[in-house]
């Protein structure tokens, strides 16, 4: 007798035992995944509660500096940015504290007031240009701070806001990064991203041509700071704890630093030097004292060798082999 025919004739314990036999393998290769996973599980679980600060820290950082991105590729050199980060940052806290208003809901509402002074102070401001423009960005982001300094019973002054609660998740910021890269490089691709380029390059031939230099700043400003301003509200409800201290001077600075250290011929440029400014002092924390030494002359190494930002470095790397070929 065949084995087919063995089959047919008994194809009922056949189907019993293959199942008994398939039951068995399962069984047994389910606990070993269980246990893997289990492994893994907890080996996240580990990682996210030792870095899950620098992991947002570094999600927010893009933001801000996609949202100094938007600026630069315009021709404008801005410090602002800290200022509206700040101003997104108290607004969406006082909502949260105060009227327990969802996450997303309260970061709009610190985009639509960073924008709307940005917007108030952008027509004025922005008939000035390069170090003069920066020095009057410079001065409305003391003015900011001055003002979140003084009004303490709103602000807590000096102080900051305590007690902020934890709604931002990873998920949130990813979200975020992922729709501000997708519009931005829509944007870069656009006939307005053409634009803002040809006004950096030469705003005086640009507006020769017809265009109106003024709205296309206009919109740079005020779109970059709507972004600084969720970044400043995604940051501030993950961190607990805001005060004026954050958003001055120096902060401004750093966000510029990303932005130049990354280069503007693309927001994949900002993303660069975002993660590179986040993640570079960590990497760096077991070298001790030295560590700002060495930060500082690998920034400075950077910036010599690539003074147009690491992605154009990244793009002529990229396309040196195809040109040997």
């Amino acid at each position: 007798m065949s084995f087919v025919t063995f089959v047919v004739r008994h194809r009922i314990r056949c189907l019993v035992a293959t199942v008994g036999i398939f039951a068995v393998i399962f069984s047994r290769t389910a606990k070993t995944f269980k246990h893997s996973s289990a492994n893994k599980m907890e080996w996240l679980e580990s990682f996210w509660s030792t870095y899950n600060t620098l992991v947002l820290s570094v999600g927010t950082n893009v933001l801000l500096a996609l949202s100094i991105y938007l600026t630069l590729s315009c021709g404008l050199l801005t410090v602002a940015n800290a200022a509206f980060m700040g101003l997104g940052a108290y607004t969406a806290a006082l909502l949260t504290l105060n009227t327990q208003m969802p996450l997303w809901i309260a970061a709009l509402a610190g985009a639509l007031v960073a924008a709307a002074v940005a917007a108030a102070m952008g027509r004025p401001t922005l008939r000035l240009s390069g170090v003069y423009l920066a020095m009057a960005t410079l001065a409305f982001g003391e003015v900011v701070r001055i003002l979140i300094l003084n009004t303490e019973q709103f602000t807590g002054g000096a102080l900051g806001l305590n007690a902020i609660p934890q709604l931002t998740q990873w998920y949130d910021v990813a979200a975020a990064v992922a729709l501000a890269l997708y519009l931005l490089l829509g944007l870069a691709r656009s006939r307005v991203g053409r634009t803002m380029a040809a006004i950096a390059q030469d705003e005086t031939a640009t507006e020769l041509m017809g265009l109106n230099v003024r709205t296309y700043k206009l919109f740079a400003f005020v779109a970059g700071a709507a972004l600084a301003g969720v970044a400043g509200a995604l940051n501030a409800h993950f961190t607990f704890f805001i005060s004026p201290g954050e958003y001055g001077f120096e902060r401004g600075v750093e966000i510029l630093a990303m932005g130049v250290l990354g280069g503007t011929a693309s927001p994949w440029g900002a993303v660069i030097g975002a993660v590179l400014l986040t993640l570079l002092p960590e990497l760096l924390r077991g070298l001790g004292h030295y560590r700002p030494l060495i930060n500082g002359a690998i920034l400075i190494l950077i910036i010599l060798y690539s003074p147009k930002g690491l992605w154009d470095l990244l793009r002529l790397g990229a396309r040196a082999p195809k040109a040997a070929a």
